[in-house]
């Protein structure tokens, strides 16, 4: 049977609560394989194996359970060796790497921020700040609404301030929360967030920037501003 990786922590300091499952329907007991004062995190890995919901969440929930003691280098859900001999193997060739990159992460977790606007907010606030929209607007209005291409005119032009709007937020919310990590990595792009960024931040500053962005929430009241965290730090792993 292949043998499912986690992470890979500290030989020395490694330790799993007793009882531990991980992913697989029945869970699968989780285990520790060590090897060059290293230890990888480590299951039997189920045939089939799929990104389903209860394994996603397993995996994390492994991980978090694995870090509470040590430092966890996370692997992204799917790492699979064929036997635990080849995850020997593994950690024996590329020690001095991972030992060097547990340093690094040490004491350090991953918060991701997400931010997006409130609409109606947004919207007057960029009708406020700009003389030629509440001109045209009071045009359409004083013109029982406009024609057609008067109000995709006004549309367009409402479109374009949001969006120069969204470019100065981010650039605010970055200038804030930035300076308060030792890296910064953006996420993936969506549709549905003007800003996706990952931040690796020591255990001791996770305070301060929670703090901070209650306080850009207030001062910013166009904000809507998500923190999730504390994460592995997924996002500063190389593959």
């Amino acid at each position: 049977m292949s043998t499912y990786v986690y992470g890979i922590t500290s030989g020395e300091r490694a330790q799993l609560p007793e009882g531990l499952t991980g992913i697989g329907e029945p869970p699968r007991a989780v285990r520790l394989v060590t090897d060059s004062g290293l230890a990888a995190v480590v299951s039997d890995c189920p045939e089939n194996l799929r990104p389903k919901r209860r394994d996603l969440l397993a995996h994390q929930q492994v991980l978090s359970e694995a870090g509470r003691k040590s430092s966890v280098l996370p692997m992204r859900f799917g790492s699979v060796c064929d036997s635990d001999e080849d995850v020997l193997q593994v950690l024996s060739r590329h020690a001095e790497h991972y030992r060097s990159k547990l340093a690094l992460l040490s004491g350090r977790v991953e918060y991701n921020v997400k931010a997006v606007h409130h609409e109606d907010v947004v919207l007057h606030l960029v009708l406020a700040g700009n003389d030629e929209l509440r001109a045209l607007a009071e045009a359409n209005r004083k013109a029982g609404g406009g024609t057609y291409e008067d109000r995709l005119r006004f549309g367009e032009k409402v479109a374009e301030a949001v969006r120069s709007r969204e470019a100065w937020d981010a650039d605010l919310v970055r200038g804030a929360l930035e300076p308060l990590a030792e890296g910064c990595r953006p996420g993936p792009e969506s549709g549905g967030w003007f800003l996706n960024l990952s931040l690796l931040v020591a255990e001791s500053a996770a305070e301060r920037l929670l703090t901070t962005a209650d306080r850009l929430r207030e001062a910013h009241p166009q904000l809507d501003l998500k923190v999730n965290g504390p994460l592995p730090p997924y996002s500063f792993v190389d593959a």
